[in-house]
């Protein structure tokens, strides 16, 4: 489907340096303990953006000299500009002479490593570039080599860190997308597992270790580096998953994460900041980057609360604490400043927010986060349905609006009086709900389709019997599920559609984000340091709770922890396939 552009196009390097010193100069270098290293610098100063009393800049350092721990970027304005407000580095003004400072995360700086850092300015007359630059108190010596920026003002002027390119309306749209070399040799190596080997998949950082690398393992530099080798000459979508909110998951132990319910200082500063200044690289500045922005925890803020039959206290604490709102709100603004970064918020799914109680208070709760710790509802470029779970797409054989005997489809124990049936019809509300709010009008929805294909010998092929509103559903549903409510590594579920840009009005793409084969969690109780709990909607003899209606869990047996290869799981998925293999 083509829309119209969501975004004016930016300018995208209006002006530009390249500064380099001679080799064998010296300065201290500023860590805790004293010493001299042989500095060298390039130097790149982006004015990104600009209106007649402002402007956008975007800096990236790269250090030609000896390895540096931290890391201290002087200039002096011609003009009157003023820095108002800034990222990535501690800004601070005297007069015309600013100095930026390295921040804990982004302070060591190998030879020919590099960095960025923004901000927005004011100014009044010309806006020239600096003439000269000095790094850690060496002149960067060169030449400038400016143009003239544009005076024409943006419709309203950024309140927030601006993009420096015009973004896709859909990121997908005439883009390859990202195969992760490990998810795909995993799969390759199983039984008929060449034939989906090649397809996309999220890249999930579930906990801060993940940013390095765990256990040998690819982070998400080693994630980029190859994904710019997938791109070639054409544009390539890379899939992150940003995962590891305090408390995170307060209603499922199974997906519990590292960050207790108060340490929310941790995760601005050791986890979102130290990927913010990852996805700033300009190395990476040619991808487009989807981030799929914490799943499973603001919908739990309206359903698994006090004054709900599902409340939990975890979920109480979260709901009390803000510490959702707050990580949400700050992952949205710090990733989202990125020209190149598209955020894509959680939205649940319909088996948990269909219903009336939940789907209005759960759109007006991710207005709250998106314009939360700075962000606005700008920094949102679409939202993401079904995440790791198993919804069908499109049921063919009923619709809410039928009815059996005078008995509403929504009467039926499966439907359960919610408006929804399928996570196309849900998705596609949710985002009229959405623009309602005031989100973008062309704001993208993804589905992510890994395992809801519900193919097979059990899927029906026509309508089920008319006796009664539940044979006429239960005979005639593609989700062969026990209950809406069952999450855990279902028995019976298949791979669904095949990832592919812009399949339905509203929808960016379909993406496979969960990993096939890759468990929910472990069927029983096992040790481990990721801070994964027990679930018992995980545990095949679990009979259930308020949240699925007290039934059995249809969960698989002999499952390993949550993001662990589950093959069972996975050969089980590639045969019930749909569209089949």
């Amino acid at each position: 489907m083509s829309r119209t552009t969501r975004t004016p196009r930016r300018t995208a390097l209006l002006a530009a340096l390249g500064l380099i010193t001679a080799t064998g100069a010296t300065a201290t270098v500023l860590t805790t303990t004293a010493g001299a290293a042989a500095a060298g610098c390039k130097v790149e100063y982006q004015i990104t953006n600009q209106w007649n009393t402002g402007f956008g800049a975007n800096v990236v350092v790269t250090n030609t000299g000896d390895p540096v721990a931290s890391w201290t970027l002087e200039w002096s304005y011609g003009g009157d500009q003023k820095v108002t407000q800034g990222w990535n580095a501690t800004i601070t003004q005297s007069g015309a002479a600013v100095t930026a400072k390295s921040l804990s995360y982004n302070g060591n700086l190998a030879t020919g490593g590099s960095t960025s850092f923004g901000f927005n300015g004011s100014y009044s007359g010309t806006n020239a570039v600096p003439a000269s630059f000095r790094l850690n108190g060496v002149t960067c010596n060169g030449a400038t080599d400016p143009t003239t920026p544009p005076t024409t003002p943006p419709t309203t002027p950024p309140t927030t860190p601006p993009p420096t390119g015009g973004k896709a309306d859909n990121p997908y749209a005439g883009a390859k997308v990202y195969v992760n070399p490990e998810w795909s040799a995993k799969a390759a190596a199983e039984p008929g597992g060449s034939k989906v080997a090649n397809q996309p998949t999220g890249v999930w950082l579930d906990r801060t270790a993940a940013i390095a690398g765990v256990n040998g393992g690819m982070g998400l530099r080693d994630h980029l580096d190859a994904a710019l080798a997938q791109k070639g000459g054409g544009e390539l979508v890379v899939q992150l998953v940003i995962y590891n909110l305090p408390g995170r998951d307060c209603a499922a132990l199974a997906s519990n994460g590292e960050l207790g319910p108060t340490e929310i200082d941790k995760y601005k500063t050791q986890y979102i900041d130290p990927i913010a200044a990852i996805l700033a690289d300009s190395k990476y500045a040619g991808l487009r980057i989807v981030t799929t922005v914490e799943i499973d925890s603001l919908p739990n803020l309206v359903t698994n609360v006090s004054g709900r039959p599902t409340a939990t206290p975890n979920c109480d604490v979260m709901k009390s604490n803000g510490n959702y709102i707050k990580g949400v709100g700050y992952a949205l603004n710090k990733l989202g400043s990125i020209a190149n970064v598209y955020n894509y918020v959680d939205a649940g799914h319909h088996g948990w927010l269909g219903w009336d109680d939940n789907f209005g208070p759960s759109a007006e709760l991710f207005r709250t986060a998106a314009t939360a710790e700075g962000s606005t509802l700008a920094n949102v470029h679409g939202f993401i349905v079904n995440t790791a779970n198993y919804s069908a797409l499109k049921e063919d054989h009923f619709t809410i609006d039928d009815s059996v005997n005078g008995v509403s489809v929504r009467q039926s124990k499966w439907v359960d009086w919610n408006r929804y049936t399928d996570e196309l019809s849900y998705a596609q509300a949710m985002r009229t709900k959405l623009v309602s709010l005031g989100f973008d009008q062309n704001l993208g929805m993804l589905i992510d389709t890994s395992r809801n294909g519900w193919g097979g010998t059990a899927r029906p092929t026509a309508p089920g019997a008319r006796t009664t509103v539940d044979t006429y559903v239960n005979g005639g549903r593609y989700d062969r599920r026990i209950h809406l409510g069952n999450w855990c590594n279902q028995s019976g579920a298949g791979l669904g559609e095949r990832p592919q840009a812009a399949p339905a009005a509203g929808i960016d793409a379909y993406v496979w984000i969960k990993p096939p084969g890759e468990s929910d969690g472990a069927s029983k109780e096992i040790p481990n340091n990721e801070g994964k709990g027990f679930d018992r909607m995980c545990d095949p003899t679990y009979t259930g709770n308020a949240r699925n209606g007290n039934s059995m869990s249809g969960a698989l047996p002999d499952a390993p922890l949550s993001g662990q290869w589950f093959s069972a799981q996975f050969q089980e998925l590639l045969k019930n396939a749909h569209p089949a293999l």
